[in-house]
């Protein structure tokens, strides 16, 4: 079951309070969408499991996060590199 407000979440029907329905929402939402591959660059990388990415396009897998292909982490430490990177240049 499911409605045009909650989506997926709908199955829950009364249960668990609607913050919590609609934060699932959500992150079933961007969870089930199409990503962009980071080998080739195309919209393509789906989800196969949980942590576990491939992408249609060059059958390549990846792994990541549970619900995204990429992590806050993964951010985090790609954004130390470039700034490690740019002092080291005396930028």
């Amino acid at each position: 079951m499911r409605t045009k407000k909650v989506g997926t979440s709908g199955r829950f029907r009364q249960k668990y309070g609607s913050t919590i329905r609609k934060e699932v929402a959500q992150i079933e939402k961007r969870q089930k969408a199409k990503h962009d591959c980071p080998s080739c660059k195309k919209d393509t990388l789906k989800r196969t499991s949980s942590g576990l990415w491939e992408c249609a396009s060059c059958s390549k897998k990846f792994t990541g996060g549970a619900y995204y292909p990429s992590t806050g982490a993964l951010k985090l430490l790609k954004k130390s590199i470039a700034s490690s990177k740019g002092a080291a240049r005396g930028v």
